[in-house]
């Protein structure tokens, strides 16, 4: 509460921790709308705090002046509420937006392009069959990013799982490796795994093989021809962990707490060339959560990297999981070290 000479009369503690008041001097922005309050104007304004706040960053602030009371106009009330929140949100939405339109761009521009080539030689039969093996591959790319997406969005608004069932981890390796056998011999890529563990988790079988396929894919994209890529699987504590290692580019340390983001690419024209959408590492991350488990990487540039995904091992009596807790773990030295040693 202010009165007409900017006094601050009465404040909480909330008004100092969002910048509203400092050293009981009112901010400027909110001075300007409580002088217009006292006119009798409701004001709404936002308050940006140009230094940190208790320890905070990245503050927004909305607030709001009217006058005190009708029949006394000597003061007027500020009212401020964090709506930091709901700014970021903002901000990853119109990243999300934006990622999306240059994503989707790409192949639809070099389909444009191809049509146009073939319409131009359409009088030669081998360039006609070249440019339409050209587009059939854009086609697909763009095929499996709106997949992809409509998957991702499915996985961010899920709440319980759906199809929650004991699941043999062996059949979830086995499934995953099958699905990426041809794309294995044909980047001459050897795709190696520990024998059967009997181990049991509870989740939806479907959500771990596509998750579990995703690290294997990457892992494959990622490695020069020739060279392994092991899945090995392990009970640690209460939870069951699949890891997967590929002797690979690796990542560098800046990177590697965000290749989980929704089109995050290190090496951006390498990952391109790879036919990769940018989204499969997110849709790990989303299906680990939505186990309450979670995903975590060792990576060194020049030797590899390890994934870990990391599943609440099943229970004799479990009927469902919990709420997912969002957790995430890094895997330690000594499994990268064993999944080396293979």
């Amino acid at each position: 509460v202010v009165d007409s000479h900017r006094d601050v009369v009465y404040l909480n503690d909330r008004a100092r921790e969002l910048g509203l008041v400092r050293d009981r001097q009112l901010d400027d922005q909110a001075w300007q709308a409580a002088q217009q309050a006292l006119t009798g104007v409701d004001v709404e304004f936002d308050l940006r705090p140009p230094k940190r706040a208790a320890g905070r960053s990245g503050l927004s602030v909305h607030g709001q002046a009217r006058l005190l009371s009708e029949e006394d106009r000597r003061f007027a009330v500020v009212f401020v509420h964090d709506q930091s929140d709901y700014a970021r949100m903002e901000a990853t939405r119109r990243d999300f937006v934006a990622n999306v339109s240059h994503e989707l761009k790409t192949p639809v521009g070099a389909m444009a392009l191809l049509a146009e080539a073939l319409l131009a030689s359409a009088d030669d039969s081998e360039t006609v069959r070249r440019f339409a093996e050209k587009v059939l591959v854009e086609a697909n790319r763009l095929g499996d990013m709106v997949a992809e997406l409509i998957e991702l969005s499915r996985l961010q608004g899920a709440d319980p799982l759906p199809n929650v069932t004991d699941v043999e981890v062996d059949t979830v390796v086995s499934e995953a490796i099958s699905r990426h056998k041809v794309a294995a011999e044909n980047a001459d890529i050897e795709v190696r795994t520990d024998a059967p563990s009997g181990l049991r988790v509870l989740g939806d079988e479907t959500l771990l093989v596509t998750a579990l396929a995703n690290l294997v894919s990457n892992a494959i994209a990622y490695s020069p021809p020739g060279s392994p890529v092991s899945i090995s699987r392990r009970r640690r504590g209460d939870n069951v962990e699949i890891a997967v290692t590929d002797r690979g580019i690796g990542i560098a340390l800046e990177d590697q707490e965000r290749v989980f983001e929704r089109f995050f690419r290190g090496d951006k024209a390498r990952s391109r060339a790879t036919g990769g959408s940018g989204l499969g590492l997110a849709i790990v991350k989303h299906v680990a959560a939505n186990h309450n488990g979670s995903i975590g990487v060792w990576s060194k540039p020049g030797t590899g990297s390890t994934f870990t995904l990391s599943i609440p091992a099943y229970q004799d009596g479990d009927e469902e999981p919990e709420q997912p807790r969002g957790r995430e773990v890094r895997p330690n030295r000594s499994q990268r070290e064993e999944e080396l040693s293979r």
